[in-house]
């Protein structure tokens, strides 16, 4: 019989996992001042490859000029500090 029907089968694998596209706070960096930051903008600067069920904003780093972004999730972190450097988070 082969190794893998012999070995046990353990664990959930959950079917309808959202899987995001992460960036974090550091990278918005490279925008201009109050430029919108949306999915087809960190598209087209390579920030993102590949959309899979959205974008999450994630708190690492710091953020130097106002930026409004739109994406589907960000974490607390990141919406404090983006609302600290002037900009806001809007979530879609």
């Amino acid at each position: 019989m082969p190794l893998q029907r012999r070995l046990p089968k353990r664990g959930f694998t959950n079917r309808f996992k959202k899987e995001y596209a992460v960036i974090n706070v550091d990278d918005l960096n490279r925008f201009s001042t109050d430029a919108p930051v949306d999915p087809k903008a960190l598209q087209a600067s390579g920030l993102v490859k590949k959309m899979r069920d959205g974008i999450k904003l994630l708190g690492d780093g710091e953020l130097s000029s106002p930026v409004v972004v739109r994406i589907h999730k960000a974490s607390k972190t990141a919406v404090r500090k983006v609302e600290a450097a002037g900009g806001r988070v809007e979530l879609i």
